[in-house]
């Protein structure tokens, strides 16, 4: 499966334009959803070939998120990569549990992260 569509589920609108901005100028196509729920609804609509995924969001954490999506049959084709912050190794390893394919810590290094998508892709 070729990654062409990305979906970026971040509460902040700052990393939601940066990496909007590097994705578009990587060639991919780009929604965003500030919270789980705008990304469920996101999702009910359109469906991306991958998931950008922040942990720490008001109303349900990105943590949560990636489990119900890895376990529902309609989205579990979805590769998630955690996006975010907290860069401690459990973060990591809960993350990777919770069914995301890959983990990166903000501050984003653009040419790192292009190449873990083309790698899923």
């Amino acid at each position: 499966m070729t990654i062409k569509k990305v979906l970026i589920v971040d509460d902040s609108k700052t990393e939601r334009l940066a990496l909007s901005d590097l994705l578009h100028r990587s060639g991919f196509s780009v929604s965003t959803a500030e919270n789980a729920d705008e990304a469920l609804s996101s999702l009910a609509k359109d469906k991306p070939d991958l998931i950008l995924m922040d942990v720490v969001m008001p109303g349900g954490n990105g943590f949560q998120l990636t489990r119900t999506l890895s376990r529902d049959p309609q989205f579990s084709d979805i590769p998630i990569i955690i996006c975010t912050s907290k860069n401690l190794e459990t973060d990591r390893v809960w993350g990777l549990r919770q069914g995301a394919k890959d983990y990166v810590v903000k501050p984003v290094n653009g040419p790192d992260l292009i190449a873990k998508i083309q790698a899923l892709g």
